[in-house]
C-alpha cells in the first residue's frame, strides 16, 4: 500500500498520494489484502460464502467487522500528529485508520458483489466510506436524520421555501441558522481529507456513488449525498466544478419534478459558493426562468461577484421596480416600488461606467427622442391636453420598458430616472435627485451634476428632500473647491501656471457662497411649491427680500395673482393691504416718493376678489378710507364707505350668512364696515350725515347693543338728549335680555343723571317697564337703582317697597345680599324696630345656612333692644338649622348670650336643645357631611373630632362653673341642687323634665 518511513510509521509527504491509493483500482479485497481479516470473522465469512444471498449472514459479517474497526480506531486515537490530522483527517492520519478503510470496502464490495440492487448496502456503504473522506459535518445532515425531524413537506413537515432556505444559507438573515433535519449539505467539516494529497481517494468515493447511481438511479438519497461532495471545502476543483455542473444536470434530468426543489437548494448553494462567475450566473438563469422569487439573492450574487455585473442587476433592479409600482408582482421582502428604484440608482452611482451612458452619448439619445417626438404627430400633444374625471390635467403615463438583461447596451440613467421616477414619486424625490447628480459626479460631468442639483432644489415640494438635496449639492461643492486647492498648491509649488485654475476658484467660491445666501429664499420656494395659496409664507417671501424695492413688487404681483382666495391659508386681505401700504408709503424704506394711485389700484383690484369671508373684504375696504384719512383726503374717504355700504334694491332678500352668495353682494350688511363708517362721520362728517348713517343701520336690522350705546353718546354729546333716549328705547325694543340689559343699565342712568326728580313719574315707568320681563339673574341692579331713585327723589316709603319687591324678584344668591341692604335702609330711615318684620320675612325664604346667619344678626338686634327672651326665642328657632359639628360658631354665640344674659334653668334648656339637635342630625348622611365640614374648616381640634377624639361632656361643663368653677355671671334661681354629690350616678345623657307641678 506504500513504503512506511520510522519506527512510528509515520508517512512521508512526498509519498502521501501514493499511499492514499486505497480503494482506487483495482477494488481491494480479502484476496488481494488476506492479512486485515480478524480471525474471529473467518467463520462468518465463511457462512457468508456458502450462502451469499442471505441477508442475516452479510449483516453479521458487516457488523463483526464495524465493531473490529471501531475498536483498532479507539485503540489508536490520538497517535497521529497535529500535521497528519490537518491534511489526512481523522481516521486516515493512522495506519489502522487506513487500513480499516481496506476492510470496511473489501466487506461491502464483497457483500454488495451479490446484492447490488440493496439500497440499505448502498447508503451505509456510501456514508461509511465518506465519513473517511469527507470527515465529521460540524451540524447535522438532512441525509441521515430520522423521518420525523425532516423538514420536507412530502413527509409531514413545513418546508422552508427557496427564497427563505436560500437567505438563511447566504447569511441574509442575522442570527437564524436551518434547523436540525433541514440540511442536505453541509458547509462545515472537521476531520477531512485534502483534496490534492488524497485527490485518488475523492475520485474513487465519486466512482463508487457512480456505481451505486448505476443500480439505483431513482433513489434521491443517494443523489443528495453524491452532490453534498462537490460542497466540501476540500474538494479537488476537478471534482467540484465542470463534473459537478454535469452531474447536477443528471440529478435533475433523471430525478422527478417533485425532488427538483431539493436539488435546485443544493444547485444554487453550489452556483454562489463553488462555481466560477460564468457558471455560477447561468445557473441562476436556468432557476430564476421557472421560479423569480430569488430574484433579489441573484442580484447580491451578481454584484458581490470578483467582477460585478452591475449592468444586468440594474436592468433587472429597474424592470422589478417598475412591476412592483404597477402592481403586476409583489416583492418577496415587502419592498416598494420606489425603495427598488432607490436601489437601482444606488447600483448606477456606484457603477456609472459599467451601468450608463456619458453625457455626449445621453445628449445624442436625448435627440433622437425629440425627433421620435415630433414625428408622432399629434397624438403625443393630444395626451398631453387629456383631462381626468375631475376636469383638471394630468400627465401622460410613461411608456412601457422592455430591457434585456443579457444585452451590453448601457443605460440613459437620467432620461430612466426622470421617466420612471422623478415624475411619479414627486413627493419623495429628494433621493433620487441626490443619486443622479451623484451618477453624474462620478461620471465627471461636474456640470452636468450641477445642473442636477439646481433643477432638484427648482422642484422638490418637501422640507425633507430639500434637506437632502441641499447638503448634498453643499458637500460636493465644498469637496470641489478643496479639490481645487489642492490642486492649485502642488502647481504652484512645482512653479506653473495656475492662473485659470484661480479664476476658476474663486468663481466656485463665489458660486458657494451665493447658494448660501439663497438657502431661505429656496426654503420659501418650496413651501409655496408645497402650497401656493399660504398667505404667511408669501409675507416671508417679501421680507427676505428686505429693502429691494422692485422685487418686493414683483413678489406682491406674484402672490396676489397666483393665491386663489377660497383657498388661501390665513387672511387674505393682509396682503392686499401690505401691498397697498407698500406704495404709500413709498416702498420698504420709505426714501421714494409716495405712490397713492397705484395704491387705489390695488385697493380697486382687492375689492373684486372673492375672499372667503365677507369680514376680509369689509376690512379692505376700511383700509382704503383709513389710508385717504391718513393722506388727509377726508371726501376721498366718505365716498369709499359710501361705495362700500350700497344697499341693492332687493336687500330682504339677501342672507348675510348665505355662503354661496358672493362676499360683495353680503357686504352691505357688515356690521364691521358699517362700525367704521359711522365712527368716520363722526370724526370728519356732520351730525346729520352721522345720524343717517345710524338711522341706515337700525333699518338694516344690524345694530347691536355697542351700535345703540354709541348712538346714544354721540347723539348725547351734540345736546340731542330726547333723540338718545329715543335711541335707547329703540335698542330695547330690538333687543331681549340678556342683551336688553345693558342697555337698560345705561340708559336709566343716564335718565336719572338728565332728570333727577323733574321726571319722576316717567323714570317710575321706565323702571317698571325694565322690571317687566328682566329675568332674576339681573334684577339687583336695576331695583337697586330703581331705590336709589325713590330715595333721592322719591318717597322713603316707595323705597322701602321697591326694596321688598326686590328681596322676592332677585335670584336666590342674591337675595341675602339684597336682603341686608334693605334691612340697612329700613334701620337708616326708620329705626332698629322697623326691620323686625324684614327679619321675620327673610328667615322664612331664606336657605337654612342663610337663614342661621340671619337669625343670629336678629338676635343681636332684639338683645340691643334689651328683648332678651325674643332674643332667646330667636336662637331656639334657628338651633333647628344648625348642626353642632358642621356649624359650631352658632352654639358658641348662643352659649355666651346664655352665660352673660341667661340663668341656670335656661343654660339647662340651652344644653336640652343642643342634645336633641344633635340627636336630630345623626344620621348616616349628616354625619358624614359634618365630617367633611369639619375637615374642610381645618385646625386640630376638627381633625381631631373626625378621628373620634373625646368630645368635653357639657354637664362637666356646668358643673365647673356652678360648683368648682368661677363665680357665674348669671343669676341663679331660688332652689339650687349640688350636682358635687350626685355627679358620679347622674346619667350624663339623660334629660331631666320637671313637673309643672313643682314649678307652680
Amino acid at each position: 500500500m506504500g513504503s512506511e518511513d520510522g519506527e512510528n510509521g509515520s508517512l512521508n509527504l512526498i509519498s502521501l498520494r501514493e499511499s492514499l491509493q486505497l480503494t482506487s483500482q483495482p477494488l481491494p479485497s480479502f484476496i488481494t489484502h488476506p492479512s486485515l481479516l480478524p480471525a474471529s470473522c473467518l467463520q462468518t465469512l465463511s457462512d457468508h460464502l456458502s450462502q451469499p444471498h442471505q441477508q442475516l449472514l452479510a449483516q453479521s459479517l458487516i457488523q463483526q467487522i464495524n465493531d473490529h474497526v471501531t475498536s483498532e480506531l479507539q485503540a489508536v486515537r490520538g497517535a497521529a500528529s497535529p500535521a497528519e490530522l490537518d491534511i489526512l483527517g481523522d481516521k486516515l492520519a493512522t495506519k489502522q485508520g487506513r487500513d480499516s478503510l481496506v476492510l470496511l470496502t473489501a466487506t461491502y464490495e464483497l457483500v454488495l458483489s451479490t446484492n447490488q440492487s440493496n439500497y440499505k448496502l448502498w447508503k451505509d456503504y456510501l456514508a461509511i466510506r465518506s465519513s473517511y473522506v469527507l470527515g465529521t459535518p460540524s451540524r447535522p445532515l438532512k441525509l441521515n436524520a430520522p423521518k420525523k425531524k425532516r423538514g420536507t413537506s412530502e413527509e409531514g413537515g413545513n418546508e422552508r421555501s427557496m427564497m427563505d432556505f436560500l437567505e438563511v444559507v447566504l447569511g441574509r438573515k442575522e442570527g437564524e441558522e436551518l434547523e436540525e433535519g433541514e440540511r442536505d449539505w453541509s458547509d462545515g467539516w472537521e476531520g477531512g481529507l485534502e483534496g490534492v494529497v488524497g485527490y485518488e481517494e475523492w475520485r474513487s468515493l465519486a466512482a463508487t456513488h457512480e456505481r451505486a447511481l448505476m443500480w439505483l438511479p431513482t433513489m434521491p438519497r443517494i443523489w443528495l449525498s453524491y452532490l453534498s461532495i462537490f460542497l466540501h471545502p476540500r474538494c479537488p476543483s476537478t471534482l467540484s466544478q465542470s463534473h459537478a455542473r454535469k452531474t447536477f444536470d443528471r440529478a435533475l434530468r433523471t430525478l422527478p419534478s417533485t425532488l427538483h426543489s431539493r436539488l435546485w437548494r443544493l444547485y444554487l448553494v453550489w452556483a454562489t459558493k463553488v462555481a466560477g462567475e460564468e457558471a455560477g450566473v447561468r445557473v441562476w438563469r436556468r432557476y430564476l426562468a421557472v421560479d423569480p422569487t430569488p430574484l433579489p439573492l441573484y442580484l447580491n450574487h451578481l454584484l458581490s461577484l470578483p467582477h460585478p455585473r452591475a449592468l444586468e442587476a440594474a436592468k433587472h433592479l429597474l424592470q422589478l421596480s417598475l412591476s412592483v409600482s404597477s402592481g403586476a408582482v409583489k416583492h418577496p421582502e415587502g419592498k416598494s416600488g420606489f425603495q427598488l428604484l432607490v436601489e437601482w440608482l444606488e447600483v448606477c452611482e456606484k457603477y456609472p461606467q459599467e451601468v450608463g451612458v456619458g453625457e455626449e452619448e445621453g445628449k445624442k439619445l436625448k435627440e433622437e427622442r425629440e425627433k421620435a417626438a415630433s414625428g408622432s404627430g399629434t397624438n403625443g400633444g393630444e395626451e398631453k391636453d387629456k383631462d381626468n374625471k375631475d376636469g383638471k390635467k394630468e400627465k401622460p403615463a410613461p411608456p412601457p420598458l422592455t430591457l434585456d438583461p443579457l444585452s451590453p447596451e448601457l443605460l440613459d440613467v437620467d432620461y430612466l430616472a426622470r421617466t420612471y421616477g422623478l415624475s411619479i414619486f414627486t413627493d419623495q424625490s429628494g433621493r433620487l435627485w441626490t443619486l443622479l447628480a451623484t451618477y453624474w459626479i462620478k461620471h465627471l460631468s461636474f456640470t452636468l451634476a450641477i445642473a442636477t442639483f439646481e433643477e432638484a432644489l427648482a422642484t422638490v415640494v418637501t422640507l425633507r428632500d430639500f434637506t437632502q438635496v441641499f447638503d448634498a449639492y453643499a458637500e460636493f461643492s465644498e469637496n470641489y473647491i478643496a479639490s481645487l486647492m489642492e490642486n492649485l498648491q502642488e502647481m504652484q509649488e512645482e512653479g506653473e501656471d495656475a492662473e485659470d485654475e484661480e479664476k476658476e476658484l474663486d468663481e466656485k467660491m463665489k458660486e458657494f457662497e451665493e447658494l448660501m445666501d439663497r438657502r431661505p429664499f429656496l426654503v420659501n420656494e418650496v413651501l409655496l411649491r408645497r402650497n401656493p395659496n399660504d398667505v404667511q409664507e408669501w409675507e416671508k417671501r417679501v421680507v427676505l427680500y428686505g429693502t429691494e424695492d422692485d422685487k418686493v413688487s414683483n413678489t406682491y404681483s406674484q402672490a396676489t395673482s397666483t393665491i386663489q382666495p377660497r383657498k388661501a391659508t390665513t387672511s387674505l386681505h393682509s396682503l392686499w393691504i401690505n401691498y397697498a401700504k407698500f406704495y404709500e408709503s413709498g416702498g420698504v424704506s420709505g426714501t421714494q416718493e409716495k405712490d397713492i394711485k397705484s395704491a387705489r389700484k390695488v385697493f380697486e383690484k382687492a375689492t373684486r376678489v372673492n375672499f372667503r369671508k365677507v369680514e376680509e373684504l369689509a376690512e379692505i375696504w376700511c383700509e382704503w378710507s383709513e389710508m385717504e384719512v391718513r393722506n388727509e383726503n377726508y371726501d376721498e374717504a366718505i365716498k369709499v364707505m359710501q361705495r362700500a355700504t350700497q344697499v341693492p334694491k332687493k336687500w330682504n332678500a339677501i342672507s348675510f350668512h348665505d355662503e354661496q352668495l358672493s362676499p360683495q353682494t353680503r357686504l352691505f350688511k357688515s356690521l364691521k364696515l358699517w362700525s367704521f363708517y359711522s365712527d368716520l362721520e363722526e370724526s370728519i362728517g356732520t351730525v346729520e350725515s352721522t345720524k343717517a348713517v345710524y338711522d341706515r343701520i337700525f333699518e338694516l336690522k344690524i345694530a347691536n347693543a355697542q351700535i345703540v350705546i354709541n348712538c346714544a353718546n354721540f347723539l348725547e354729546e351734540n345736546q340731542f338728549w330726547e333723540e338718545s333716549f329715543k335711541v335707547y328705547e329703540r335698542g330695547v325694543d330690538l333687543f331681549t335680555y340678556p342683551v336688553a340689559f345693558e342697555i337698560w343699565n345705561t340708559y336709566l342712568t343716564k335718565f336719572m343723571k338728565r332728570y333727577g326728580g323733574d321726571k319722576l313719574e316717567r323714570a317710575r315707568d321706565l323702571f317698571e317697564q325694565a322690571l317687566e320681563d328682566c329675568p332674576p339673574k339681573f334684577a339687583k341692579p336695576l331695583y337697586l337703582l330703581y331705590g336709589k331713585l325713590e330715595e333721592e327723589y322719591g318717597l322713603a316709603k316707595r323705597a322701602m317697597a321697591v326694596y321688598e319687591r326686590a328681596t322676592k324678584a332677585v335670584d336666590t344668591k342674591d337675595r341675602m345680599e339684597m336682603f341686608t341692604y334693605y334691612i340697612a335702609k329700613a334701620t337708616a330711615n326708620f329705626g332698629l324696630p322697623a326691620t323686625r318684620p324684614i327679619y321675620e320675612r327673610a328667615i322664612e325664604v331664606l336657605p337654612d345656612r342663610q337663614t342661621a346667619e340671619m337669625c343670629l344678626r336678629f338676635a343681636a338686634l332684639e338683645r340691643k333692644l334689651g328683648e332678651i327672651d325674643r332674643a332667646r326665642a330667636i336662637f331656639a328657632h334657628a338651633s333647628q338649622f344648625c348642626d353642632p359639628r358642621s356649624n359650631p360658631d352658632f352654639w358658641t354665640t348662643w352659649n355666651s348670650f346664655e352665660i352673660e344674659t341667661g340663668s341656670e334653668d335656661t343654660f339647662r334648656e340651652f344644653l336640652r336643645i343642643k342634645r336633641a339637635v344633635q340627636a336630630a342630625f345623626n344620621t348616616e348622611a349628616s354625619y358624614l357631611a359634618a365630617k367633611a365640614a369639619a375637615v374642610s374648616a381645618g385646625g386640630a381640634a376638627a381633625q381631631e373630632a373626625v378621628e373620634g377624639g373625646q368630645e368635653v361632656d357639657p354637664m362637666a361643663a356646668l358643673d365647673a362653673a356652678t360648683g368648682r368653677g368661677p363665680k357665674p355671671a348669671f343669676v341663679p334661681s331660688k332652689e339650687r341642687t349640688t350636682v358635687k354629690d350626685t355627679a358620679e350616678a347622674v346619667n350624663e345623657d339623660e334629660i331631666e323634665i320637671e313637673d309643672e307641678d313643682d314649678d307652680e
